[in-house]
């Protein structure tokens, strides 16, 4: 299958309300991949597309510790919260803290770990909570 056919072969269904949207959101993403002439680009449209739509590297409620985990590369910390109050720890493999991330009232950030080498994540969330680890642009 070509990657032109792979978006339209894609049948996202419908949907009413913020779902309807977010359908609206990914068939017009899928377009602009699908416009994309150049080959290589156009692959790096659909990878990017393909790492919104994995699962979860992490996810919970309230607070967690994760086991350590290894990049090799440059990484997108990718995270979502459902609730009001969301702190993330980035720490190496000894425990320190590398980078304290959060987020108010809700929504979706990112950061980009450009060090190899071995982290955990501690979250401290007020609701549900969605982690990524994406392949670094």
């Amino acid at each position: 299958m070509t990657l032109a056919m792979l978006g339209t072969a894609l049948a996202l269904p419908s949907a009413a309300g913020a779902a309807g949207e977010a359908e609206a959101g990914m068939r017009a993403a899928f377009a602009k991949c699908r416009a994309t002439v150049e080959g290589t680009e156009r692959l790096a449209c659909y990878d990017r597309l393909a790492a919104h739509l994995a699962p979860p590297r992490f996810q919970g409620r309230l607070t967690a510790q994760t086991d350590l985990f290894e990049i090799t590369a440059p990484t997108v910390l990718r995270y979502e919260s459902d609730g009001p109050i969301f702190v993330l720890y980035l720490k190496d493999a000894a425990g320190g803290i590398v980078q304290n991330l959060h987020i108010g009232g809700g929504g979706s950030a990112t950061h980009r770990i450009d060090t190899p080498g071995t982290y955990s994540l501690q979250v401290s969330g007020s609701e549900t909570w969605r982690i990524w680890l994406d392949p670094a642009p």
